[in-house]
């Protein structure tokens, strides 16, 4: 139901539907709809849960998030695509998700516990500060590493008891203070 030519460069639509990232500018992709759906899948969230997303980028996941019912929040670092996404949602009538210009490592702490987060980039490890702000019962979905990241779920059991698992190997560009 998300129309993911609508996220893309007018030059780019016609690749829209193939399983492939695609550049949207300031260095950055929109993650091929397998890695998008994966990472959603990997969340578990319903209806009106919560969650954080890092990495606006365009647009989509977010849009995906939001067509799902979900309460999103969502971070991007780069001026120029959170202009982007603003842009890309409001034109497709998707008001409800709140979108911030900002550092994605500090996460929304005003606006916690979440139930999910999703890191939609490469982080080097886990942001400390993300932790802190999942509920218990919630999970983040990173992908961890430098060159190429594994796919990591961290499940908050407790106030201070992570379950982590790994699901498999990703590309991801990195995650920007």
């Amino acid at each position: 139901k998300v129309p993911r030519h609508l996220f893309l460069d007018a030059g780019l639509d016609h690749l829209a539907y193939l399983d492939r990232p695609l550049p949207i500018g300031a260095k950055q992709t929109i993650s091929q709809p397998f890695t998008v759906a994966m990472q959603t899948h990997l969340l578990g969230l319903k209806r009106f849960d919560k969650v954080l997303e890092i990495g606006t980028g365009c647009g989509y996941q977010t849009a995906i998030l939001a067509q799902m019912g979900m309460r999103v929040f969502s971070i991007e670092r780069q001026k120029s695509l959170f202009m982007i996404a603003q842009k890309n949602l409001t034109a497709l009538g998707y008001h409800a998700p709140l979108l911030f210009y900002g550092d994605g490592f500090a996460g929304l702490p005003k606006f916690a516990p979440f139930k999910g987060i999703l890191v939609t980039c490469a982080a080097p490890e886990v942001p400390a500060k993300l932790l802190e702000q999942l509920a218990i019962g919630g999970k983040m979905v990173v992908p961890l590493g430098v060159e190429s990241q594994k796919m990591v779920v961290i499940e908050k059991r407790g106030e201070n008891e992570f379950v982590t698992t790994e699901h498999g190997e990703y590309k991801f560009v990195p995650m920007l203070e």
